[in-house]
């Protein structure tokens, strides 16, 4: 059994912005009503958790719907904007310019401009990768990876496609978009259902997959279904709704992953190569109508190692391995759209979960991004046309 430790935290001497309630869509179609926000440059806001008391520092707002956030070696980060911008901060001040070279996005629903992540070797490629909503020719949208090289004039150079998946559909929904650069330089992606829950289950079809390409989009000889006729070499894992969080255990190289379910069944999953991870066969959640969808669990498909029912609607998420808050090193954050949250989940090391805390619970915010920052500080997005970025430090 796990042990929840449910935190009220206090927003006490915090200037609060009212913010538009009832936000839809990104929190994979689930909303809530925001009612404030953290809005703070003062150098002490304190908190308490468990374990660290931390303080929330404002460092950006005016975002539109940041989705990820990448930090480049010179101290500066990027920003992705949801709509199709990307955005440069650059001593702690947000560029009005956006950066220029960006591909064209489908900005419908939950598709736009999605994440974005530096090349393995950066420092000598200078190739930063964008995952984004591509038009697709017969209508619609699908998932696209591209690169280009960053420059200093806040450009991007020769940016192309390395993988368009076939993933068309229309709606904009469930584009996942997740990109992670693992330690040998294979480039992992997720690519949701796209609404169409059936998809999921046909492993020829790049609907409801995790992806393992190499840095230039072509496919890994050893991957599991190379050589398959009935199922996509590109394909690492299948089964999936909508993964919007994806990180490497530092100590053992796994991939860990989370997400959405529908109504309920949010998952954490540990990603195997060409295990079938069972949606929608399998699901703790039912249907927004609350219409029953299947069983919790079936044989040859793998069980979550952690559900949410009901739903926070999970997206972003890092395992924290800084020196800045050493108590909390090796667990899971995960930022929660509908939830408004922070979820701190610590697994042992039979990756059973042990405990879990929930951080900024009472701030009003959907947290679309959690990174850990090459400085230990943890940093937030928060999904709102006036998005903001957080920073968490001890």
């Amino acid at each position: 059994m796990s042990r929840f430790g449910v935190f009220a935290l206090t927003l006490s001497g915090i200037a609060t912005t009212a913010l538009l309630g009832g936000l839809s869509g990104c929190g994979d179609n689930k909303t809530t009503a925001v009612t404030g926000a953290v809005s703070s440059n003062a150098p002490d806001h304190r908190r308490s958790s468990d374990y660290h008391d931390f303080i929330v520092e404002e460092l950006a707002s005016g975002l539109d719907h940041p989705w990820s956030i990448a930090f480049l070696p010179n101290g500066d980060s990027l920003i992705t904007e949801r709509s199709g911008q990307l955005r440069r901060m650059q001593e702690n001040t947000l560029l009005p310019e956006p950066v220029s070279g960006v591909p064209t996005v489908v900005a419908e629903n939950q598709g736009g401009l999605m994440e974005v992540v530096l090349h393995p070797d950066f420092s000598s490629t200078r190739m930063i990768y964008l995952s984004y909503a591509k038009a697709c020719d017969e209508g619609g949208a699908t998932t696209a990876v591209g690169r280009g090289i960053f420059n200093n004039e806040n450009s991007i150079e020769n940016f192309e496609d390395i993988f368009v998946a076939d993933a068309c559909a229309t709606g904009g929904r469930h584009h996942a978009g997740k990109l992670l650069f693992d330690g040998d330089g294979y480039l992992f992606v997720t690519v949701g259902d796209r609404g169409q829950d059936p998809r999921a289950q046909d492993a020829s079809d790049h609907a409801g997959v995790t992806l393992r390409l190499h840095d230039d989009g072509s496919i890994p000889d050893d991957n599991p279904f190379v050589g398959d006729a009935d199922k996509d070499d590109a394909i690492w894992s299948y089964g999936h709704r909508n993964a919007q969080g994806m990180v490497l255990h530092p100590g053992t190289g796994d991939l860990w992953q989370h997400e959405h379910g529908p109504r309920g069944g949010d998952e954490i999953n540990l990603i195997r190569p060409g295990l079938n991870y069972g949606w929608p066969e399998v699901t703790h959640g039912v249907e927004y109508s609350g219409e029953y969808i299947g069983p919790d669990e079936k044989e040859g498909m793998e069980p979550p190692l952690k559900h949410w029912t009901p739903s926070i609607a999970p997206s972003g998420m890092t395992l924290y391995d800084g020196d800045a808050f050493p108590d909390w090193r090796g667990d899971l954050f995960v930022g929660a759209l509908a939830g408004e949250h922070i979820a701190r989940v610590r697994f042992d090391a039979d990756n059973q979960e042990v405990e879990e805390e929930r951080l900024l619970d009472d701030a009003g915010l959907r947290f679309r991004d959690v990174r850990t920052g090459p400085d230990g500080m943890i940093y937030l997005l928060t999904d709102d046309s006036d998005g903001k970025l957080l920073r968490i430090s001890p």
